[in-house]
């Protein structure tokens, strides 16, 4: 797989993709945000994934992301050192499929890589229902992946989506984490409990429900159908 890393730390950079070659990788290192999106012309250019670390010389590690997301969908990995869930959504809302927190185990970078790699070839999971959901004033159209709130569309990620749609279909039942991550994200490994907890947090907030998504301690999470 050919694998764009964006680091402007040349010794880290060298060290990592040392690492990375050893494991199969066919690294491109981009020192800068305008590297970074150089090399990604044309659409995407044929990378597997992106390796962007926030703290780039010339431009913002997020805008960088922002502007990938415009060009490719190839899959985008945010490295930071910001461990805030409010960071973290601000992330995927521009477009990141991942996020890894500094400092990180090298085995926990390469399960990230490989596991957006893999949702990346697959199709989103579809909903079962062939139409449309309505809990209270929340309007999910399950054929065209749109969701409202008194009539106002409200922008969501592919993975916030398929989140959404699968709770609704069950408004009331509670879906253990495990279960979640299997059927959205298509993988078991554990350490994408962090990306469903950011997910819930990003849904909660952009559909100014905080209470529409229950968290069942120790379990999982149910969707709490709002009155009509």
């Amino acid at each position: 797989m050919r694998l764009l890393l964006v680091e402007d730390d040349n010794h880290v950079a060298a060290a990592l993709s040392a690492v990375l070659a050893r494991h199969g990788f066919d690294v491109t290192h981009a020192r800068s945000g305008e590297e970074a999106l150089q090399a990604l012309v044309p659409e995407g250019a044929g990378f597997g994934v992106v390796l962007l670390d926030l703290g780039l010389p010339d431009q913002d590690g997020y805008e960088v992301c922002g502007k990938i997301r415009k060009r490719t969908s190839t899959p985008v990995i945010m490295v930071t050192a910001r461990s805030d869930v409010r960071s973290r959504i601000h992330g995927l809302n521009l477009g990141a499929d991942d996020y890894v927190v500094k400092p990180y185990d090298t085995g926990e970078l390469l399960a990230r890589i490989h596991a957006v790699s893999r949702r990346s070839v697959q199709e989103d999971p579809a909903p079962d229902a062939g139409g449309a959901l309505r809990l209270g004033s929340v309007h999910i159209e399950l054929p065209t992946r749109q969701v409202s709130v008194d009539g106002s569309v409200i922008q969501l990620t592919r993975k916030e989506f398929d989140l959404l749609a699968l709770l609704a279909q069950r408004p009331g039942v509670v879906f253990r984490r495990e279960q979640i991550i299997s059927e959205v994200w298509r993988t078991s490994w554990e350490g994408t409990g962090r990306t469903l907890e950011v997910h819930v947090a990003s849904l909660r907030a952009k559909l100014r429900m905080p209470a529409l998504i229950e968290t069942v301690r120790g379990v999982g999470y149910r969707l709490v159908a709002p009155a009509a």
